[in-house]
Protein backbone atom coordinates (compact mmCIF):
# COMPACT_ATOMS: atom_id res chain seq x y z
CA UNK A 1 0.00 0.00 0.00
CA UNK A 2 1.06 3.65 -0.54
CA UNK A 3 1.44 4.74 3.14
CA UNK A 4 3.80 2.13 3.63
CA UNK A 5 1.36 -0.60 5.22
CA UNK A 6 0.57 -4.37 3.57
CA UNK A 7 -2.58 -5.79 3.31
CA UNK A 8 -1.60 -7.70 6.53
CA UNK A 9 -1.75 -5.79 9.19
CA UNK A 10 0.55 -5.47 11.84
CA UNK A 11 3.09 -5.98 8.70
CA UNK A 12 4.72 -2.66 6.77
CA UNK A 13 6.74 -2.13 4.17
CA UNK A 14 10.01 -1.61 6.60
CA UNK A 15 9.04 -5.06 8.58
CA UNK A 16 8.44 -6.94 5.56
CA UNK A 17 11.91 -5.87 3.95
CA UNK A 18 13.69 -6.39 7.09
CA UNK A 19 12.13 -9.68 7.02
CA UNK A 20 13.46 -10.35 3.49
CA UNK A 21 17.04 -9.14 4.65
CA UNK A 22 17.00 -11.16 7.53
CA UNK A 23 15.80 -14.51 5.53
CA UNK A 24 18.61 -13.80 3.21
CA UNK A 25 21.41 -13.51 5.33
CA UNK A 26 20.02 -16.75 7.82
CA UNK A 27 20.31 -18.59 4.65
CA UNK A 28 23.88 -17.46 3.88
CA UNK A 29 24.76 -17.47 7.77
CA UNK A 30 23.71 -21.22 7.46
CA UNK A 31 26.46 -22.51 4.89
CA UNK A 32 28.81 -21.47 7.87
CA UNK A 33 27.12 -21.86 10.94
CA UNK A 34 26.37 -25.02 11.55
CA UNK A 35 29.97 -26.59 10.14
CA UNK A 36 30.47 -30.12 12.04
CA UNK A 37 33.76 -30.55 10.60
CA UNK A 38 36.37 -30.92 13.42
CA UNK A 39 38.21 -28.02 12.63
CA UNK A 40 35.78 -25.49 12.18
CA UNK A 41 36.65 -22.52 14.81
CA UNK A 42 33.20 -21.97 15.55
CA UNK A 43 32.51 -25.22 16.40
CA UNK A 44 35.89 -25.01 18.58
CA UNK A 45 34.39 -21.87 20.18
CA UNK A 46 31.32 -23.43 21.22
CA UNK A 47 33.28 -26.84 22.30
CA UNK A 48 34.97 -24.48 24.88
CA UNK A 49 32.50 -22.33 25.70
CA UNK A 50 29.75 -24.34 25.56
CA UNK A 51 30.77 -26.71 28.01
CA UNK A 52 28.90 -27.58 31.28
CA UNK A 53 32.06 -26.58 33.65
CA UNK A 54 32.51 -23.24 31.52
CA UNK A 55 29.02 -22.37 31.59
CA UNK A 56 29.13 -22.80 35.38
CA UNK A 57 32.00 -20.85 35.48
CA UNK A 58 30.39 -17.44 33.50
CA UNK A 59 27.40 -17.43 35.52
CA UNK A 60 29.21 -17.87 38.90
CA UNK A 61 31.41 -14.69 37.69
CA UNK A 62 28.30 -12.97 36.21
CA UNK A 63 27.55 -12.15 40.03
CA UNK A 64 30.99 -10.63 41.05
CA UNK A 65 34.51 -11.10 40.67
CA UNK A 66 35.60 -14.31 42.40
CA UNK A 67 38.66 -15.61 43.83
CA UNK A 68 39.81 -19.43 42.73
CA UNK A 69 38.85 -21.08 46.05
CA UNK A 70 35.12 -19.38 45.83
CA UNK A 71 34.71 -20.42 42.31
CA UNK A 72 36.01 -24.14 43.80
CA UNK A 73 33.24 -23.94 46.52
CA UNK A 74 30.43 -22.62 44.58
CA UNK A 75 31.10 -25.02 41.22
CA UNK A 76 29.52 -28.18 43.12
CA UNK A 77 31.63 -31.32 41.81
CA UNK A 78 34.27 -29.33 39.62
CA UNK A 79 37.86 -30.70 40.67
CA UNK A 80 40.80 -28.38 41.18
CA UNK A 81 42.29 -29.24 37.97
CA UNK A 82 39.17 -29.15 35.56
CA UNK A 83 38.48 -24.91 36.90
CA UNK A 84 42.19 -24.31 36.60
CA UNK A 85 41.53 -25.81 32.72
CA UNK A 86 38.53 -24.29 32.81
CA UNK A 87 39.64 -20.28 33.66
CA UNK A 88 42.58 -20.59 31.35
CA UNK A 89 40.72 -21.68 28.44
CA UNK A 90 38.25 -18.93 29.04
CA UNK A 91 41.12 -16.09 29.78
CA UNK A 92 42.59 -17.02 26.54
CA UNK A 93 39.58 -17.05 24.76
CA UNK A 94 38.77 -13.65 26.06
CA UNK A 95 36.08 -14.16 27.95
CA UNK A 96 37.83 -13.96 31.69
CA UNK A 97 39.73 -11.62 33.16
CA UNK A 98 42.78 -12.77 35.48
CA UNK A 99 44.43 -9.98 37.64
CA UNK A 100 47.45 -11.07 39.97
CA UNK A 101 48.26 -8.97 43.02
CA UNK A 102 51.72 -9.10 44.28
CA UNK A 103 50.90 -10.12 48.08
CA UNK A 104 52.31 -13.01 50.30
CA UNK A 105 50.81 -15.23 49.33
CA UNK A 106 49.78 -14.14 45.71
CA UNK A 107 45.75 -13.19 45.19
CA UNK A 108 44.54 -13.74 41.94
CA UNK A 109 40.71 -12.62 40.98
CA UNK A 110 38.76 -13.79 38.12
CA UNK A 111 35.78 -11.79 36.26
CA UNK A 112 34.09 -11.69 33.01
CA UNK A 113 35.17 -9.79 30.34
CA UNK A 114 32.51 -7.62 28.69
CA UNK A 115 32.49 -10.32 25.66
CA UNK A 116 32.09 -12.34 28.90
CA UNK A 117 28.92 -10.98 30.05
CA UNK A 118 27.28 -10.23 26.38
CA UNK A 119 28.17 -14.15 26.26
CA UNK A 120 26.31 -14.89 30.00
CA UNK A 121 23.42 -12.84 28.58
CA UNK A 122 23.14 -14.74 25.48
CA UNK A 123 23.51 -18.19 27.53
CA UNK A 124 20.70 -16.95 30.28
CA UNK A 125 18.29 -17.41 27.52
CA UNK A 126 19.25 -21.12 27.42
CA UNK A 127 18.58 -21.40 30.97
CA UNK A 128 15.12 -19.81 30.67
CA UNK A 129 14.10 -22.03 28.02
CA UNK A 130 15.09 -25.30 29.91
CA UNK A 131 13.52 -23.97 33.22
CA UNK A 132 10.54 -23.21 31.07
CA UNK A 133 10.40 -26.74 30.05
CA UNK A 134 11.94 -29.38 32.28
CA UNK A 135 8.70 -30.69 32.90
CA UNK A 136 7.77 -31.62 29.29
CA UNK A 137 11.76 -32.86 28.94
CA UNK A 138 11.21 -35.18 32.19
CA UNK A 139 7.67 -36.51 31.02
CA UNK A 140 9.44 -36.95 27.86
CA UNK A 141 12.02 -38.88 28.94
CA UNK A 142 9.63 -40.75 31.29
CA UNK A 143 7.65 -41.76 28.01
CA UNK A 144 10.81 -42.87 26.08
CA UNK A 145 12.04 -45.08 29.29
CA UNK A 146 8.95 -46.40 29.58
CA UNK A 147 8.54 -47.52 25.26
CA UNK A 148 12.15 -48.62 25.80
CA UNK A 149 11.52 -50.91 28.95
CA UNK A 150 8.37 -52.57 26.86
CA UNK A 151 10.65 -53.17 23.86
CA UNK A 152 13.22 -55.28 25.88
CA UNK A 153 10.66 -56.88 27.66
CA UNK A 154 9.31 -58.32 23.82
Amino acid sequence: MEDGTSATPGITADTAAARRTASKWESDVEVWQWDAREDCEVRQILDRIADKWSLLAIAMLDRRVMRFTELKREIDGISQRMLSRTLRQLERDGIVERTVYPTVPPRVDYALTEMGRSLHATTKALVVWTEAHQERIAAARSSYDEREAELRDL
